[in-house]
């Protein structure tokens, strides 16, 4: 039979869990992470593409930063379907 105290400790520990899975939640969906992400991309992309001497490398950074961050709001909305009709348990 488990003490009061050991019971008292595996509560703090599912609370700390918790607490992490929640802060961890709300930073994938934060704005500021999409706004980072396209950040990171539009610079990786424009200095790639300023290396290899493309024209414009700037401008033509626009439209695959664009793309990934539209892809990745859609995420949302595929893994719902994921969970609904393939995962199901």
């Amino acid at each position: 039979m488990a003490s009061l105290k050991s019971i008292g400790l595996q509560i703090r520990k599912i609370e700390e869990r918790n607490k992490k899975v929640e802060t961890d939640k709300a930073w994938e969906t934060s704005l500021t992470r999409r706004f980072l992400l396209l950040l990171f991309t539009y610079l990786t992309i424009g200095f790639y593409l300023q290396a290899i001497k493309i024209p414009q490398p700037w401008l033509n950074a626009i439209v695959p930063a664009i793309a990934f961050m539209l892809s990745t709001l859609t995420l949302p909305f595929f893994k719902e379907l994921w969970l609904k009709y393939i995962n199901k348990k």
